[in-house]
């Protein structure tokens, strides 16, 4: 027994020796030798130096500078990296960090909505179901309503349903009122009301516009009263615009009428949304403004609207919110489409500087452009109040003003002729989406109190002189010297003044 433990404590000695000593020679003896491996370097050197020479100095200098140079390029490198791990390290900790907080403030959110829910339900259930035949009470009304809200995924428009569920918005005709007296009362209301004046000229071709296409663009110098236009618009209708401040980073639809949030289970929703969905409500008209519109592309956040204004069939002017419905839905919203209703305006104002995008002939061909140069002069007016329209009726002034005021055929073929002289001289083509708007434009500012040639001009000016920007205009003056001796011709001297004036700067600016 005795031996077999001195053989055991032998046995531990000799092993626990051999391990240190294995130790010793990877680790430790290594290292010892490096003092003899400098020492063997500094007998090469005695070796040889004595014959070095000049040239052999030099280089030998040379070398070590360019060693010692890789030695420390290795050692940045080699920090480098290590540095470049650690911060990957950190970023994907903090984004597994985040994604944890998020997915916690998620659940929190959930349960946070789930508890409300319930909360509510309990509301609704202690304050009874009535009888039948019994009136519910005030306060069973807006819970059942705030349930509604919570519930759907459109809270904002369903707070629109329950704010008109039980509310007549019929309007009656106002008596004998007429396109030129409308003209005149706005006119004389953004006077003696706001302070704001406009030339009659084009307050005619503002509701001209308005029946011609569903998007008028307002476009000049800052200052001359272009978002102030459809602003005083809104307080004459009793029903005050909607204003929408198109933003530089607007890509897509989803800026002008929001998104659903796969987190939430919310739609996000615009401004912009909700004044659309109020008007299949209302029935007088509604302006939604896109001020500074040109401050993003507006075919790109707008294209879908101006592809729907484009159908015949105004039952099809429907935009897709969600791919499935939903019975919390809000009630004006089938198969998670919304209709866009008639009585919507679409104003956009637009500056023409470095910090805005052109805009397109596609935008400008489905719209009316209304140009301010100058702002009006003030003048004296009795005061005039607002003034209740309803849509139905605007409608009617404009069909009616189609029928009873049709353009005067010599007008028609002096216009003809000038399409002729521009497609000869600057190869421009009146489309037929062109003549469909001046068939419309033209009898409806007649009906508005204004001239017809001057209505002429007007369109003339900013449906077909506006594409000469994209023309070379260097090499196009003689033909524009000749457009103005052919206006001369057809208009005289004195008749289309604007479209003179446009023509003449294009000649002096080139």
């Amino acid at each position: 027994m005795n031996d077999f433990f001195q053989y055991l404590k032998e046995w531990l000695v000799k092993f626990f020796t051999h391990l240190g000593q294995f130790f010793y020679d990877w680790i430790v003896y290594k290292w010892l030798k490096v003092p003899s491996n400098f020492s063997t370097y500094n007998d090469l050197f005695t070796s040889y130096y004595q014959n070095f020479g000049g040239w052999g100095w030099f280089f030998f200098v040379i070398w070590w500078i360019f060693f010692a140079a890789c030695i420390l390029g290795l050692c940045w490198l080699i920090i480098h990296f290590l540095a470049k791990y650690i911060r990957f390290n950190k970023r994907e900790l903090d984004k597994q960090k985040m994604a944890e907080q998020i997915e916690q403030l998620n659940n929190e959110l959930y349960e946070a909505v789930t508890e409300k829910n319930k909360i509510l339900n309990l509301k609704v259930g202690s304050l009874g179901l009535r009888p039948s035949g019994a009136r519910t009470t005030p306060e069973q009304e807006e819970a059942a309503n705030t349930l509604k809200e919570v519930q759907s995924r459109f809270t904002r428009l369903v707070q629109v349903d329950n704010k008109y569920a039980k509310v007549d918005t019929s309007i009656p005709d106002v008596p004998g009122l007429t396109l030129e007296e409308l003209c005149m009362k706005f006119r004389n209301f953004a006077a003696s009301s706001l302070g704001l004046y406009y030339k009659i000229s084009d307050i005619r071709c503002m509701f001209a516009g308005m029946g011609t296409s569903k998007l008028l663009i307002l476009e000049g110098i800052s200052g001359t009263g272009k978002t102030s236009l459809p602003y005083a618009l809104g307080k004459f209708f009793v029903n005050d615009s909607t204003i929408c401040s198109v933003q530089p980073s607007w890509r897509d639809r989803t800026e002008l009428v929001g998104y659903f949030n796969e987190f939430t289970k919310k739609f996000n929703e615009t401004d912009f949304l909700r004044a659309v969905y109020e008007a299949t409500y209302r029935k007088d008209c509604n302006v939604i403004v896109l001020d500074e519109m040109n401050l993003a592309r507006i075919e790109y956040y707008f294209a879908e609207f101006l592809s729907i204004m484009e159908m015949p069939n105004i039952n099809e002017w429907k935009i897709q919110l969600m791919s499935a419905p939903d019975p919390t839905d809000p009630a004006h919203l089938k198969d998670g489409k919304l209709l866009i209703p008639q009585n919507v305006f679409f104003f956009g104002t637009a500056n023409n500087d470095d910090s805005t995008f052109t805009i397109t002939d596609k935008v400008y061909d489905r719209a009316v452009s209304v140009i301010f140069n100058d702002r009006a002069q003030a003048f004296e007016c009795e005061y005039q109040d607002s003034l209740l329209v309803p849509y139905s009726q605007l409608s009617q002034l404009y069909k009616d003003a189609i029928v009873n005021n049709p353009i005067p055929q010599p007008l028609l073929d002096k216009f003809s002729q000038l399409d002729d002289f521009s497609l000869k001289n600057f190869k421009l083509v009146f489309g037929n989406r062109i003549m469909k708007q001046l068939y419309a434009f033209l009898p409806i500012y007649i009906a508005c109190g204004g001239d017809a040639t001057e209505g002429l001009d007007f369109f003339f000016r900013t449906k077909i002189l506006r594409k000469f920007q994209s023309l070379n205009i260097g090499f196009l003056k003689d033909e524009l010297h000749g457009l103005i001796e052919e206006l001369n011709k057809l208009f005289g001297k004195n008749g289309f003044m604007m479209s003179k004036a446009y023509v003449e700067d294009l000649i002096k600016m080139n």
